[in-house]
């Protein structure tokens, strides 16, 4: 029961970039609604700074597992020297 915690992809799983878009697409999209709402709200531009990227941050790294994840999970191309 030895899991290795390094990223292992094979060159298929690897190659695509799309996934990795949308996370950044998606966290960045949050950031900008938290700086709207919390401009709105009239705070301070630190505290303002900091919420949009401790969201951007949040969103980008619990998206960035769930891809990861989901990658390795679903990877349908076996262990084959070719694949590695």
């Amino acid at each position: 029961m030895n899991k290795s915690r390094s990223m292992k992809f094979c060159r298929k799983c690897n190659s695509s970039a799309l996934p990795f878009f949308v996370v950044f697409f998606v966290a960045g999209i949050s950031a900008y609604l938290t700086w709207l709402t919390l401009t709105y709200s009239e705070v301070g531009k630190t505290e303002l700074i900091a919420g949009s990227v401790g969201v951007f941050l949040a969103v980008g790294a619990t998206l960035l597992h769930y891809v990861i994840s989901c990658m390795k999970r679903h990877c349908r191309h076996g262990n084959t020297p070719e694949h590695r």
